[in-house]
């Protein structure tokens, strides 16, 4: 039991850690609305369970050991993030509660984002690795991996699924787009800067 509530303890704490994938949620969701913020929460989720495949199988340990290819996961993870930082950062075109769908990315978009962000992130990857190394105990039956595993994608979909629909409704989105330029530079600066940091990233973060 307590293996379970530790999981448990340490996913929430760090799912509602601001971060990249709250950034983007919340971007998402004030500029397009609820179904592209939705989409983009289960995006997330579903990213989370690339870390979680590669931590059970033990790839994570060679990744982890193998300095040049963590190098070059937090090489690509860092340029996706500042690269959507520099669109968000750029963008020029003010959006309104009428004309924000039809600009709307599709659904594959949308979830691309979601995932991509989530499972590029070498900062989920070491929490995973750290929950699954640290704190699930060394024989317990892979059916709780896979278990813990799924608990971890089901809390990023429920807790991104509520900044979603927190940034998406009429009343908040109405207030941010009418400064949405401004929200939209400070978000880019967001990503850049979270994007940035992960170049400073290491095995003992």
């Amino acid at each position: 039991m307590n293996e379970i509530f530790a999981v448990i303890t340490i996913t929430i704490l760090a799912v509602i850690s601001p971060g990249p994938d709250f950034a983007m949620v919340t971007r998402n969701s004030y500029a397009f609305g609820a179904r592209v913020g939705l989409i983009s929460a289960f995006g997330i989720a579903c990213g989370v369970q690339v870390h979680v495949m590669y931590t059970v199988l033990g790839i994570a340990v060679f990744i982890v050991k193998s300095p040049m290819l963590f190098l070059a996961m937090k090489v690509i993870g860092a340029a996706y993030l500042i690269y959507l930082g520099y669109k968000s950062l750029t963008n020029k075109v003010a959006l309104t509660l009428g004309d924000a769908p039809s600009a709307a990315p599709s659904n594959i978009a949308a979830f691309r984002m979601g995932f991509l962000t989530n499972a590029l992130n070498p900062k989920t990857m070491l929490f995973v690795v750290a929950t699954y190394t640290q704190v699930i105990q060394v024989g317990s039956p892979i059916s709780h991996s896979f278990g813990y595993g799924l608990f971890i994608s089901i809390s990023h979909w429920l807790w991104f699924s509520i900044v979603a629909l927190f940034f998406s409704s009429p009343d908040i989105r109405r207030r941010l787009l009418s400064y949405q330029l401004s929200a939209d530079r400070f978000i880019g600066l967001a990503l850049i800067t979270l994007g940035a940091s992960l170049a400073f990233t290491n095995v003992g973060s």
